[in-house]
């Protein structure tokens, strides 16, 4: 066991030092291109809006499996490094690692609010959105004052996995709290290799926010009040972390099984068998293990 988690350490390790040194094309990191010389040039209506705010201020380039938009080059540099990261450690996260997709996923880094606002007022964004991922495209805001990013970026890219390799039928709990649990611990991960003492953060949901799960798990659109909407992001990354602690193939089973059509009870019985006697057990267990805040 020990030797299997170093070796999983390592391989992150590893793989955050070959990004960081081969990822970006020249010394300066990033190399603009003309929009139309792009290999992957297609942007969906969304995209195209993006591109309207400042229009002539855009940079473009592009990674392995990347395009960037972008205004600042020491913004777009970093994100770069952290996007592919992210990519990778998801994708090996959910046995995805060997499979290919020709297609790049479009990134576009807002650094001002004020732009951010701008777009989210044209593409009719919910205006506690800080970031989204619509159709192999990225839209975030990023901004060059604050000097520890976040896990937006991972959540977002971890969407995009999901969304190439499961498609768009998961219910919306595991969509947002796989993309939440992932991007944490991706984000942990990315600076420890970088010598940092981090750990991926799970704050616990009270029994008075709780959301049961007769109304939570059938959801799907996000809460009408913001502070609901903190508490389904909340509650969904606890399930989430729950089940991948309880039995993380099991979990990975249940993921299909979902992305697959398959109501909840029987993916649940099918993916964990006995572990679970009842539905109520399995609330109650949860109800518990939810309640309070995780840090590993």
């Amino acid at each position: 066991m020990i030797l299997r988690i170093m070796g999983r350490a390592f391989f992150f390790l590893l793989l955050s030092l070959l990004i960081a040194g081969s990822l970006l094309a020249g010394d300066d990191g990033l190399q603009p291109v003309p929009l139309e010389q792009l290999k992957d040039r297609y942007l969906s209506p969304m995209g195209q809006t993006a591109l309207q705010v400042r229009p002539d201020d855009w940079l473009h380039a592009e990674t392995k499996n990347f395009v960037f938009h972008y205004f600042s080059s020491h913004i777009a540099n970093q994100a770069a490094v952290e996007a592919e990261f992210y990519y990778r450690f998801v994708s090996r996260e959910m046995d995805k690692e060997n499979e290919s997709w020709e297609r790049k996923g479009h990134i576009f880094i807002f650094e001002r609010p004020s732009d951010w606002r701008a777009f989210q007022q044209s593409a009719q964004l919910d205006p506690w959105t800080g970031g989204i991922h619509r159709n192999n495209e990225l839209f975030l805001l990023r901004r060059a004052d604050h000097k520890w990013k976040g896990h937006l970026l991972g959540h977002e890219v971890t969407h995009l996995v999901i969304n190439r390799f499961f498609g768009t039928g998961l219910p919306l709990w595991l969509n947002e709290g796989y993309a939440e649990y992932a991007s944490r611990r991706a984000y942990a991960s990315y600076y420890r290799a970088r010598g940092y003492r981090a750990k991926p953060r799970s704050p616990g949901v009270t029994d008075g926010e709780f959301m049961p799960f007769s109304s939570f798990l059938n959801m799907q659109g996000y809460p009408s009040e913001h502070k609901k909407v903190s508490v389904f992001y909340r509650q969904s990354e606890r399930l989430v972390r729950f089940l991948a602690a309880t039995d993380k193939e099991a979990f990975l089973k249940l993921f299909r099984f979902l992305a697959e059509g398959k109501y909840m009870d029987n993916a649940l019985r099918q993916a964990f068998g006995s572990r679970f006697l009842t539905f109520d057990q399995f609330e109650r267990e949860f109800r518990e293990y939810a309640s309070k805040d995780r840090e590993d």
